[in-house]
Parts: structure tokens; sequence; C-alpha cells
């Protein structure tokens, strides 16, 4: 039987939904606050995705200055109805939902139109479209009754209008005493409504419930069966944990797979982030069974029935990029805003226009970054930057957030010697960790990453050997111990002023 390898979109893509148009599947993530926002992938198996483009890729379409890495655009949902694409999503500010928006488009690919803001509290919105055409708008929030830590809830969505109406039904609270529910999404089968969720929080306790009833607006009775999907009972040898956050699709040839974000960890800690794997689902008269033949998701799974489907893995975006001859593709991301005025295309290289903005900072640094995908894995550029004094410096970053990251710097020292500074900073602390001396001019700077830790070489672009600055272990750059809901990104950057020259970015798994 063919087989594919899981996760499909491997590195930092949290909060995967799914739709179908045809034989057209599209697919969204959170984006937190990398610009721009919203990735948005088109696969025509569910295997195999590729990048279209961002949902929001405009400035100013949402703020996001200010802002923790881990806040900002979370958890959409895309849907299609009668020619017209849907994207809900929210903008967290300190954890926690602060506005709610739909975005519409004809075309996937875009333009999208700008946020349209919704009263609705909470986070996680969800669209359903019922048979009769109607739009029913759900998202979670705190209960406001009692009944449980939170609450799924319920309005109905005016299409010409784009907004909320009516009033708010309360569906369901979970069905984990004590857990706080989220990521609702509702699917009618047969008659009936299932309201398939999460509960235990995006962690190891993170799970797939479900509740269903006759009426779309309630009541909602917990199917007895919840969990439906969860890792959680499983040992620390088990590869993929924290698996949650669902939406299903059904496929033209009649079957049902789900989109989960799961994590790999390494004895215990993932630095990838939440990466999208895929289910297969069966539908029973109890409602949806999730990995029936196993009961988990796998990291080798069955391949969906796809007629015209070629074994194989969707190349990712891994290789050299001659910033001479190409600008970055859509794999890099900025922080919190555009950057187009700092990171410009030459014809020698990718320019970047220091700032005094810093990477620590909650601001719009001068830094591009693509996402770590691999645990095993190489990065090299080459690159000139001609510092003057040491608070200017160039060069390559390993990013967990503005309070977790190493960066590979070139700069001087107080005397104007070039030098090479590998630096790490955490929990407000900023250590220099070791530094070699470099001759004037073009350099490489490398990180390579394995099971064990981050290993930051560094080299004269023409001569010379590489040399080992130090190896930073590799749980330091994880979620775990950093926080948040991210993967590191591996990029470019600079502070102070000055302006660096890139040439190339080659980026491979190991």
């Amino acid at each position: 039987m063919p087989t594919f390898r899981n996760p499909v979109l491997p590195g930092c893509h949290p909060d995967p939904s799914v739709c179908r148009v045809g034989a057209d599947y599209y697919l969204v993530t959170s984006s937190f606050a990398y610009y721009p926002g919203l990735p948005l992938f088109h696969s025509r198996d569910l295997v195999r995705w590729r990048q279209l483009g961002h949902v929001l890729n405009r400035p100013g379409q949402l703020p996001l200055h200010g802002l923790d890495v881990s806040d900002g655009v979370w958890a959409p949902t895309v849907r299609h109805h009668d020619g017209t694409f849907y994207v809900v999503s929210t903008v967290a500010v300190n954890r926690q939902g602060s506005r709610t928006f739909v975005v519409t488009a004809d075309d996937p690919a875009g333009p999208w139109s700008d946020p349209v803001p919704l009263e609705a509290e909470g986070i996680d919105p969800s669209l359903f479209f019922d048979d009769d055409g109607r739009c029913w708008f759900t998202a979670c929030r705190d209960a406001l009754d009692g009944g449980g830590p939170g609450e799924l809830w319920m309005r109905e969505l005016d299409l010409d209008r784009l907004q909320l109406v009516g009033p708010t039904h309360v569906l369901w609270h979970g069905a984990v005493r004590g857990a706080w529910v989220e990521a609702p999404h509702l699917y009618k089968r047969d008659g009936v409504y299932h309201l398939i969720a999460a509960e235990g929080g995006t962690e190891r306790n993170h799970s797939v419930t479900a509740a269903r009833s006759r009426d779309v607006t309630g009541p909602y009775v917990t199917d007895p069966r919840s969990p439906l999907l969860t890792h959680r009972h499983r040992g620390s040898g088990e590869p993929i944990h924290n698996v949650g956050h669902v939406d299903l699709v059904d496929t033209p040839e009649g079957e049902t797979w789900a989109v989960a974000l799961g994590v790999r960890p390494v004895e215990g800690t993932h630095t990838l982030g939440r990466e999208v794997f895929l289910v297969p689902v069966e539908w029973t008269a109890q409602g949806p069974v999730f990995a029936p033949e196993t009961g988990g998701v796998r990291l080798t799974e069955r391949l969906p029935l796809v007629p015209g489907h070629a074994p194989g893995d969707e190349p990712l975006a891994a290789g050299r990029v001659d910033f001479a001859r190409q600008a970055p593709g859509l794999e890099w991301s900025s922080l919190r805003g555009p950057v187009t005025h700092l990171v410009r295309p030459t014809p020698d290289g990718l320019a970047i226009q220091a700032t005094p903005e810093p990477l620590t900072s909650t601001g719009v640094p001068a830094f591009i970054a693509r996402r770590q995908q691999h645990v095993r894995f190489h990065a090299r550029t080459r690159l000139s930057f001609p510092a003057t004094h040491p608070g200017q410096e160039a060069g390559l970053a390993v990013f967990q957030n503005q309070d977790q990251h190493a960066t590979l710097a070139l700069t001087v020292d107080e005397t104007g010697t070039p030098q090479a500074v590998l630096t790490v900073r955490e929990a407000g602390q900023s250590t220099r960790l070791a530094a070699t001396p470099l001759p004037p001019g073009e350099a490489l700077l490398a990180v390579e990453g394995d099971e064990a830790g981050y290993t930051f070489r560094a080299r004269h672009s023409d001569t010379g050997d590489w040399t080992d600055l130090a190896t930073v272990e590799r749980p330091f750059f994880s979620t775990e111990r950093a926080g948040g809901f991210v993967g590191v990104h591996l990029g470019l950057y600079a502070t102070g002023a000055g302006r660096a020259l890139v040439r190339w970015f080659d980026y491979q798994p190991g």
C-alpha cells in the first residue's frame, strides 16, 4: 500500500484549517507575530502542499507592533461558500483574544479583503454553512454561567453585511471536567450536527473531543467516547505528542481526513513547533472515528485515495537562495510588519539596512527568517558587513522569540578588529559565548543542528578552515524552555548602523 510521511507541513505551522473546492484543497495556519500573516497552501492530494501566499500581506491590515512573538494572529478557519473564500481569525494580546475578524476573497491566492471586525469574544473562531445557506459563527470564550472554565458559543453571520446577528447560543462546556474547551468546528452528517473541539491545552494533555445535536443551535450532548484522539496517555518514546486542534475535510472519493497539529519531541523537548499531521477518519453511527486502524497519529500513513497521486514528498523550501538572482520566497517572514524598506534585493545580493531596533525588542527589526523544518539540518550564509564599532552587527540568527535566541554576528571589537561573535539571549540576559577574528571582507556563517544541539561555525569566505565557536544545547531553543507557541526560525538580521550584503542563504536537511 502506498504511504506518505507525516507531518505533511513540517516546522512551525500550528492550528491548521482546511477546506475543499472541487479537486482542490486549501489550508491556513496561525502566524502569531510573524508577517505576512496567515500562510495559505494549496494541494490536490492533501499530502503535498504548495504555498500560494498569505491572507494578510498588506501594511496596516492588522497592527502587531509591541506584541510578543506568540501573540498576534491565532487559529484561523478557512471555508468556501457560493464562490467566496472566507477566513476568520483572532488577534491575541497578552495571550487573550483582542479582536476577531473575517476576510474574504474570490481567489485564495488573493487579493484578500481588509479585515472586517466582528463583535466576538474569545479565540478560535470558525464558520459553518448549513444546508439552508445560513452561516453560523462559533468560537470559544471563558464560561459565563459556571458550566466550566470555557464554553463554545454561536451566533449567525450575516454574509451580506459581514456582521454577527441574532441571539448568542451557548453550545457546550466540553467533555473533560476542569479543562478549557477550544478550537470548535461544526460538521453535519446524516442530519446530525457534530461539534468537534480540543481540550486539555495545546501541550501534552491536548485532545480531540466531540458533542452532537439534531439542531444547529443545540442542545449538544457530549460524545461519550471523548477524547476521540489524543496521545496524552502515551509514553515518552512516542514520536508524536500534543495531538489536537483538528479540522475535517471530505474528498471527492468519499473519504474523510483530518488535519491536526502535533509536535515531534526529542527527549521531552521540541524545537520545530507545532506541525501539520494528516489523519484518516471514518464515520460510524456513533460519529467520527479518528485513525481507525491505530487510534493514533502515525509518522507513516496510507495515502488518500486520490486519482493520479504519485508517491513521494513535496519538495520543501530547501536549498540555496542566490539573492543576486532571486528575492526571498514565500517561506520568509519578518516580525510584526513589513521590512521591504530595510531588506531589499540588489544585483549583488540582499541588502539589509541595519537599524537601532534589536531582535530583543517587540518592534520591527531588520530581520527576515524561515522555519526550521528538520531536527537535523545545516544552514549557511555568505555576507559582508563593514562594522566600525561593537554596537554594529549583522549575521545569522536562530530565533525562538525575542527573549530566547542566538546570533552569530559579524562585528568589530573595541580596537576595530573584525570578528564573528556568538551570543545567546535568555530571560532578558545576553551572554557572549565565543568570538573569532576574521579578515575584513565577506565571511561564511553556519549553524548545524541535531538531536544534541546547534553548532555555530564561521570562516573567511575565501581562505582558511571553519572555526567552531560553540554548541548550544538543543533544549535551549525548545518551547518547553522558552515558553510560547512557536518553533525555531532561522534568519538574517542587522542592527546598529550600516548595511549588510548577503550573497546567498542555504538550508539543507541533515
